[in-house]
């Protein structure tokens, strides 16, 4: 369930410049899964997109795949999760929205990685 939805409006850096986490504008969306882990994702604009959609509001339950919004290219998306999650990307994977499962939560299921079936764990 989505805890929380923040705008922040900001400056305009490239998205790729680390001042950009913070400077920028951005949403930054807050949810926790059915099983209690916390995950945040943020949507940066950056230099040239400058427009950032998001569909969500407080309250609202979505589930793995779902869209959440839009940024345009130049931008860039940040997923906070937990840093014992099993991670299947590295920097530089070129990744697709909706598409590319990024990792799992961590769980008790990640003890015995045949146990993992879509559906047992949280897909990021």
């Amino acid at each position: 369930m989505i805890d929380y939805v923040r705008y922040n409006p900001g400056k305009f850096f490239a998205a790729y410049e680390e001042k950009a986490s913070t400077d920028n504008e951005q949403t930054e969306i807050g949810l926790t899964t059915p099983d209690g882990k916390k995950v945040i994702f943020k949507q940066i604009a950056g230099l040239i997109a400058r427009r950032i959609v998001c569909r969500l509001h407080d309250g609202d339950t979505v589930r793995i795949g779902d869209r959440m919004g839009m940024i345009r290219f130049g931008s860039r998306a940040d997923v906070i999760i937990s840093a014992d999650s099993k991670l299947n990307v590295s920097i530089g994977d070129h990744v697709a929205g909706g598409k590319t499962v990024l990792g799992f939560l961590p769980g008790p299921e990640l003890a015995d990685s045949r146990r993992i079936n879509k559906g047992e764990n949280v897909e990021l």
